[in-house]
């Protein structure tokens, strides 16, 4: 993420979101290195995570702050106008790239019960004194005002604004979909009155199990039985051929995000 910052965000004048996009704004006014300044933000957040959340999360916090500062103070030392992606043939490509980074990296490090930092450590420590509070108007605020203070601070114009914003939602999709991981599924609920055939069809050619469950049609007043099976996403369209051989049952479909315990993804 340093790297990037380096490469793709101080080049293109523009703040990305959350607790960095402040520092990002005070390094562009008054030419203090981020490095500096995410230590100086980062470790009393650090020390409050320690003592109030969980001492895991706070090291792997650490780690990243750490490692971050270290590589932008490094980078702002070399010259990488050579290979820095400065607008060019469009200004968006520099965002753009910073948010799938930005993305990939923060959902990695979520996934190993770390975080990087600042918007984080604030919203764990709110989650736990207040957890019916909802963190996403919370996030929302805190990188709406850096989107906002980007018009004033970078000479009153409306676009680092939007590529501020161009910044949040592809970092929010891309860490959204690493979060999510290889483990998203769907799930089929079939009402049938062929559960055995149906089922050995399903175990045999999907090689996923089923689960039968007893129901009755309040309409008809007919038993019927409910099938429910998680298969992997490119089994779709596998499914829906199956249950054309069986034209008087009725199926829908819903998205699982993750999986847990004994489900294979079979390629």
């Amino acid at each position: 993420m340093g790297l990037s910052y380096a490469l793709f965000v101080f080049p293109n004048s523009f703040a990305p979101a959350g607790i960095n996009g402040f520092a990002t704004i005070i390094q562009y006014l008054f030419h203090i290195s981020i490095g500096y300044l995410s230590l100086i933000i980062n470790i009393p957040l650090i020390l409050l995570a320690w003592k109030k959340l969980n001492a895991d999360f706070a090291k792997k916090s650490l780690l990243f702050v750490l490692v971050f500062s270290a590589t932008t103070l490094i980078l702002g030392h070399l010259d990488l106008s050579g290979i820095a992606y400065d607008s060019g043939s469009s200004t968006i490509l520099g965002p753009a790239a910073a948010g799938v980074v930005s993305g990939a990296v923060y959902g990695l490090v979520l996934r190993l019960n770390g975080s990087t930092g600042g918007t984080d450590i604030v919203a764990a420590w709110v989650h736990k004194l207040h957890p019916e509070v909802s963190l996403v108007w919370v996030i929302f605020t805190l990188n709406a005002s850096v989107a906002i203070l980007s018009f004033f601070v970078y000479g009153y114009q409306f676009e680092p604004v939007i590529l501020c914003l161009l910044y949040c939602y592809l970092s929010s999709r891309i860490s959204d979909g690493i979060l999510k991981g290889g483990k998203s599924a769907l799930k089929f609920e079939v009402i049938t009155r062929h559960p055995e055939e149906l089922s050995s069809k399903l175990l045999q050619e999907l090689r996923h199990g089923v689960t039968l469950i007893q129901a009755e049609g309040m309409f008809s007043k007919t038993p019927n039985y409910l099938l429910i099976c998680v298969v992997n996403r490119h089994q779709v369209v596998q499914f829906q051929n199956i249950l054309r051989a069986f034209p008087d049952t009725f199926a829908y479909v819903s998205n699982v995000n993750e999986t847990l315990g004994n489900f294979k993804l079979i390629a």
